[in-house]
């Protein structure tokens, strides 16, 4: 069989190819464009230079440019919310725990919080009981959380914001007085039993009975709910429930009419009640706007019962 060999140029330039004959076979140094199959080239100089000459590669499809061989898809991988959690560094969040009864033990090393009241006053702020920084403090609504001082001023209640310290000189500097619902400290209300808030509000009623003010604050509606409890024997309904000043028949302390004259105008039929927001920076029911809007009557009132107790009865 007659081979066909490329025959290389004196100068050293790329060997000419002669096609081969009809039906013979190709040699392993032939280059066939048509049918895709390159073969390695011979293994002389000019030979392995062929190896790296640019030859262009057959249409694949009329109308279909060609594309690059694409590269096999990279898998995905996707984290799971297990090894996210896992691997994080930061420490996850911790929930606060809820609130649940505290013994008197619990907090027997701070002392109750001395009640502020005296004969007569215009009114008297109520509270739940004192808190751990209040009863530190030994004054009232101590923690700086706290925004019953900056309400009494927002309301006009106080003519300047007052310091905690101060408590001891409301009644002489505004006729105002302050008390609690239980006397014993504790971190929250959440810490007192039902039993020491039904206790509280016969207690509650002899004092206010005894100083007779013109008017109680309830500072926060779940005061006035134990209030309510015991004396309704449940919950106030949603209709029952308000804000702001009470109906009459809920006076606090009201003493018995019994052996009362007829004719007396100055007997003293029990304080008004007046409910307000709680002040605690726990107390989030409500916003700082919707506390000072609810506060406002009340300080209004206590602005206006001052002056007219400065004016001269006459006759």
């Amino acid at each position: 069989m007659a081979r066909t060999r490329a025959r290389t140029v004196a100068n050293g330039s790329a060997p000419e190819q002669t096609p081969p004959a009809e039906g013979t076979r190709p040699e392993p140094d032939t280059i066939l464009h048509e049918g895709r199959d390159i073969t390695r080239p011979q293994s002389t100089f000019n030979g392995r230079l062929q190896r790296f000459e640019y030859s262009e590669s057959p249409a694949t499809s009329p109308g279909k440019p060609a594309s690059p061989q694409a590269s096999p898809p990279r898998p995905v991988l996707k984290r799971s919310r297990t090894t996210d959690a896992a691997a994080s560094p930061s420490p996850a969040k911790k929930r606060r725990a809820s609130g649940k009864y505290a013994p008197p033990s619990k907090y027997a090393h701070l002392k109750p919080l001395t009640d502020i009241l005296e004969p007569d006053l215009v009114c008297v702020f109520v509270g739940f009981n004192p808190g751990v920084r209040t009863a530190t403090a030994g004054h009232a609504y101590a923690h700086p959380s706290n925004l019953f001082w900056k309400l009494l001023h927002s309301s006009g209640c106080t003519d300047r914001l007052c310091r905690p310290e101060e408590d001891v000189d409301l009644p002489r500097l505004y006729s105002m007085g302050n008390t609690n619902l239980v006397s014993r400290p504790s971190r929250n209300e959440a810490e007192l039993s039902k039993a020491e808030m039904a206790a509280g509000t016969p207690i509650l009623e002899a004092k206010i009975r005894e100083h007779k003010p013109e008017a109680v604050c309830i500072v926060g509606k779940g005061i006035w709910e134990s209030i309510w409890r015991w004396r309704h024997g449940r919950n106030p309904t949603k209709a029952e429930f308000k804000y702001g000043w009470q109906d009459e028949t809920e006076r606090l302390g009201k003493p018995e009419l019994k052996g009362t004259a007829a004719g007396e105008e100055n007997s003293w039929r029990g304080a008004r009640v007046f409910v307000a927001t709680a002040t605690s920076g726990l107390a989030a029911s409500t916003t700082p706007a919707e506390k000072e809007a609810i506060w406002r009557p009340f300080g209004q009132w206590v602005r206006q019962r001052r002056a007219e107790r400065l004016v001269p009865s006459s006759g």
